[in-house]
Parts: structure tokens; C-alpha cells; sequence
């Protein structure tokens, strides 16, 4: 076991991370971050391990699961700390992801914009709750609102 000295308490990482302790927890759980246990069993953080949290919290706020998280991770080196490159390597995969997201909010931007106002009132035509009018198949009336399910 390497020197405690120079290791973190859970509860500090989880104040400079601005995560919770529980979180600190799971992530470790899944392997995601480690610590080293002092012998009265408490965990010790490498204050590397605050560059995994914020690695972490970046790839989530991307859409990244916490699987995909760890698949991104394991990328990274073991035998010492990751450099911006190392980092820069691994979040570059995330650039296309991002573009997804903002063509996808876009589209729901376009589709808002002609409905928000429009005041049809009308399931019928509108783009959002029956496009292509894919309800009318089923009967009259507002088919979702009478308890029909919409395609997925």
C-alpha cells in the first residue's frame, strides 16, 4: 500500500468534486475511481481521483452512461496520472455524441417553433403528438387522449 500521507478523506473529495459521498461510493463501486483503506478502514483518495470525478460528471452531462464512462476510463493509464492528452484522446469519441445531441434539439427547436402559438388545438395535425397523422389509422377523435398508445 502506497503512503496514506498524501491521500484524501471521502468527504473532502466529495466537497472539491461537489459530488456526494454516496456518489463517491457507487463510482467505486464500478470501478470508475479507487481508494486505498487506512487500517482502520477508511478510504483514501489519490487526489487524482478528482480528475476522474470531474471526467466523470463531463462524460454524464454529454449523455455518456456510467458504463460508457468506464469503458473511457479503462483507455486511460494506470501507472500514472493522465495528462491533457491522455484526456483530450478520450473525450474526442465524445464530439460526435455532442453533435447527435444539438442536431436532435435543433429538430425539437423546428418542430416547437411551428406549434408553440399555433392554436389548432388539433391532435390531428399536430407534429409533435401525431405526425403524419399516424392517430386517424386508429379511429376518430383524439385518439391518444382516449387511451390509445402512440407508436414508439
Amino acid at each position: 500500500m502506497s503512503s496514506l500521507a498524501n491521500r484524501v478523506t471521502i468527504s473532502e473529495l466529495a466537497r472539491r468534486a461537489g459530488v456526494a459521498t454516496s456518489a463517491l461510493r457507487y463510482y467505486e463501486q464500478l470501478g470508475l475511481i479507487s481508494s486505498e483503506r487506512t487500517t482502520g478502514g477508511q478510504r483514501r483518495y489519490a487526489r487524482a481521483m478528482l480528475r476522474r470525478v470531474a471526467f466523470v460528471r463531463a462524460a454524464q452531462a454529454v449523455g455518456l452512461s456510467l458504463g460508457e464512462v468506464r469503458v473511457a476510463l479503462a483507455r486511460l493509464p494506470d501507472e500514472r496520472t493522465p495528462t491533457k492528452a491522455d484526456w483530450n484522446k478520450v473525450s474526442a469519441t465524445w464530439i460526435r455524441r455532442i453533435d447527435q445531441r444539438i442536431a436532435e434539439l435543433e429538430r425539437l427547436r423546428e418542430t416547437l417553433n411551428s406549434c408553440i402559438g399555433c392554436g389548432c388545438l388539433s391532435l390531428r395535425t399536430c407534429r409533435l403528438s401525431n405526425p403524419n397523422d399516424t392517430a386517424a389509422t386508429r379511429g376518430t377523435g383524439a385518439r391518444w387522449l382516449l387511451g390509445d398508445t402512440p407508436p414508439a
